[in-house]
């Protein structure tokens, strides 16, 4: 029974550390898309590090990243940025593959 239990522990800490790892990538890869979206519109260094926290916080609006997406291309649109939601999704996978990078190399330090 003692193995039993010590598995038992092992997977659920391993799907804990799993589970952060998802929300820090994640929050990561929003803040990247929020920063890029930033420079897309032109705005200031600190402009765009507050809009990179309001995109972060737009993900908790519902699941998945429609939400994200959905404010990303509604503030691009609106500030005359000439780009599609082809464009927006795109920066959306090559931001999460460089928050991922950023997040690895961080742990492994």
């Amino acid at each position: 029974m003692t193995q039993f239990d010590d598995r038992e522990r092992a997977f659920e800490s391993k799907f804990a550390h799993d589970e952060e790892m998802k929300f820090r990538i994640t929050a990561r890869r929003n803040r990247l898309l929020g920063e890029w979206a930033g420079r897309q519109m032109g705005l200031s260094e600190a402009e765009s590090e507050s809009y990179a926290k309001d995109v972060v916080r737009s993900d908790f609006e519902e699941a998945g990243d429609h939400d994200v997406i959905r404010k990303v291309l509604g503030d691009l649109t609106s500030a005359g940025v000439d780009i599609d939601e082809d464009k927006v999704r795109e920066a959306l996978r090559n931001k999460e593959i460089e928050a991922r990078r950023q997040i690895i190399e961080a742990t492994n330090l």
